[in-house]
């Protein structure tokens, strides 16, 4: 099981976040994010931030760092499969393990930064269990051609990005946004004058769309 650090909003959590970080960080990349949402008396949720396994990372010289799949070049040409499918595993058990601890799937969110976002979407989309919602921001979905189309009931989408992000190109973010439309997905998209980063008008967006989709969805 991954290593995780947790952020606990409300004395009993009845709704999950999962947020994956990204590449070079660790889980506490986006905890001080938790309290810049503010959630409180608006959603009771527990969030949780694993650590990606340490791994080289060949666009960066081969260096050991945390890293959710290895990345060759920044064309995206040449998809760690392997690696992108080991992770989700991983993050697949932490998800059974909200289960376990009595948040159904569709009370919790995965989201994710950059190669963390890449995940979430590879998993999410993929789940057996449908989740409440999907957050990608600054990613791009991995593996697009072999994406399942939505179906009957579709998850729901965010996604966000920076006009100027110099490490995952907005036309990336634009043309996975395209893919998932056309798969069927409802994806709410956002562009923001910004980097690889994170904004507060992003934040901002975050938190309505969490309110939102955890306010109308009720526990089972």
């Amino acid at each position: 099981m991954l290593e995780t650090v947790e952020h606990q909003i409300g004395d009993r959590p009845d709704a999950s976040v999962v947020w994956l970080h990204g590449l070079g960080a660790d889980g506490h990349d986006f905890e001080p994010m938790v309290p810049e949402l503010r959630l409180e008396g608006s959603l009771s949720v527990r969030f949780v931030f694993p650590h990606a396994p340490v791994r080289p990372v060949t666009i960066n010289g081969g260096m050991a760092m945390r890293a959710w799949y290895d990345i060759v070049s920044l064309e995206g040409d040449r998809p760690d499969r392997e690696g992108i499918e080991a992770s989700a595993a991983e993050v697949a058990a932490l998800l059974e393990r909200e289960r376990d601890r009595g948040i159904p799937p569709e009370r919790t969110v995965l989201a994710g930064f950059s190669q963390g976002g890449a995940i979430a979407l590879h998993l999410g989309l993929r789940r057996r269990h449908s989740l409440a919602a999907l957050i990608a921001l600054s990613s791009y979905l991995p593996l697009a051609e072999s994406a399942p189309a939505a179906g009957d009931r579709p998850l729901p989408l965010m996604m966000g990005h920076g006009d100027q992000d110099p490490m995952v190109p907005p036309q990336a973010g634009e043309a996975s946004r395209d893919r998932l439309l056309q798969l069927g997905y409802p994806v709410e998209w956002h562009h923001y004058p910004m980097g690889h980063a994170v904004c507060g008008e992003e934040l901002a967006d975050t938190r309505a769309f969490l309110v939102r989709v955890l306010s109308q969805r009720s526990m089972v």
